[in-house]
């Protein structure tokens, strides 16, 4: 009888642990700094929400977007919320693969910034949540362009870039007159060189849907790329991403730096940064045309449609992306550290002004980016950097190893843009864009 008493009570006690078990939410996010910080602050949602414990899956790039694009399109079911980009939002929620994102009028939706807002909206609900948003800028070391004799204009043109790479770069000392990114990836090197291309005045795509990588404005602008860089760039380029040009800045080994205006408030930032107090900023270089010179990206916290924990998801999603979330950053790390462009309170905030030297600029350039109309000839696709367009990861990440073996001297540059042409073809053969 005891005995049968003991096994009722601990069934019962176990019943009880697992009515009140916490919510796990396995979350699935990029290697960034900023992503870094939101991860740091899970007490304070841990705190606020306490029947949720977040578990956090950190990775590269690349890497997170083949796990949950995998993840998704099988419905696998790993993630709880997903770290994805201002591409992937409108294709899946398209699919259905997404779920809307609730908000309230203290999230306060109106005041995310318009062209983010827009490119991450499904019939007017909004499927991803910005957790920080992004175009691309010129970044330089204001002290060797005066020691040089070199000034900028508010944006400068890709010869001026390459005269004063020539005046600055410095092997010797350690410093390399420009850093671009060099590894291979649609999000890596190819959101640099489709920039380039645009305003060299090519695009990927014409109005039939036929590449256009063997065309004047693509060879001219990737041999002026892979020739800027194997004279005034860092030894083994072709391996660097963000991240690692993000490192070689911080410790003074780049004049220059052409990449996402969300690296500025790293750059600038004397925790961090080595030069914080040398660096300038202007608008993304232009060579024929300014459209789509400068890109837009904004990496955004999504609910997949496979979640059996959308309630708990809803609630980390909107506390990471809300006014709230961006406050309570300044608080713990100061203004100069906060996620930036979703929102307009942020810039219009005096404390974030005070010490955000490049908040100007980078919402210049995030406001005139024009996903719509990248580029001079029309174009049949959405996207300044990307083409949004299922089959484009593939292909971007095909045509970005041309581009990176280019850079490494592996191929020549028509060789590259030869083979390039050849795959994209056959791809856009294959997914049946041609009747």
């Amino acid at each position: 009888m005891k005995f049968s008493t003991t096994l009722a009570l601990a069934a019962a006690m176990a019943v009880a642990g697992t009515a009140h078990a916490a919510t796990e939410l396995v979350i699935a996010t990029v290697n960034n700094g900023h992503m870094i910080e939101m991860q740091k602050l899970t007490p304070f949602f841990e705190k606020a929400y306490p029947d949720i414990k977040l578990k956090w899956v950190t990775l590269e790039e690349g890497t997170l977007r083949q796990r949950v694009t995998t993840d998704i399109a099988t419905k696998g079911g790993q993630f709880d919320v997903m770290t994805i980009g201002l591409y992937e939002v409108p294709i899946w929620s398209k699919k259905g693969w997404l779920k809307p994102i609730a908000t309230d009028a203290a999230y306060d939706v109106d005041d995310l910034l318009p062209a983010i807002r827009t490119g991450l909206s499904y019939k007017g609900k909004l499927y991803g949540a910005p957790f920080y948003g992004e175009s691309s800028m010129l970044m330089y070391r204001k002290d060797l362009m005066d020691k040089a004799g070199v000034t900028f204009s508010g944006r400068p043109t890709w010869n001026q870039v390459r005269d004063a790479a020539a005046k600055i770069s410095d092997p010797k000392a350690g410093v390399y007159g420009i850093c671009l990114r060099g590894k291979p990836g649609w999000g890596d090197n190819m959101a640099l060189l489709s920039t380039m291309v645009n305003t060299w005045g090519g695009q990927w795509f014409n109005m039939k849907w036929q590449p256009q990588l063997e065309s004047k404005p693509w060879h001219n602008a990737i041999s002026f790329y892979v020739d800027i860089m194997k004279k005034y760039g860092p030894p083994g380029a072709s391996a660097n991403s963000f991240n690692e040009n993000l490192a070689l800045f911080n410790e003074g080994k780049c004049g220059m730096w052409v990449d996402a205006t969300i690296a500025a408030s790293f750059i600038s930032d004397p925790k961090q940064s080595k030069v914080a107090d040398k660096v300038a900023f202007a608008q993304s270089p232009v060579a024929v045309t300014p459209k789509g010179a400068n890109w837009l990206w904004s990496w955004n916290l999504a609910i997949p449609a496979s979640t059996q924990k959308a309630d708990a998801a809803q609630k980390f999603v909107t506390w990471a992306t809300s006014k709230a979330y961006v406050d309570l950053v300044a608080q713990q790390d100061g203004w100069a550290r906060v996620p930036t462009g979703t929102r307009k309170s942020t810039y219009a905030n005096p404390e974030f002004q005070k010490v955000a030297t490049f908040a100007p600029a980078e919402l210049e350039a995030i406001n005139s980016a024009d996903p719509s109309s990248p580029t001079l000839p029309k174009s049949p696709y959405v996207g300044v950097q990307y083409v949004a367009i299922p089959e484009f990861q593939a292909i971007g990440v095909a045509v970005g190893q041309q581009m990176s073996a280019a850079l490494a001297g592996t191929v020549t540059v028509d060789q590259a843009l030869k083979t390039s042409q050849t795959i994209v073809e056959r791809d856009m053969s294959k997914a049946g864009y041609y009747k």
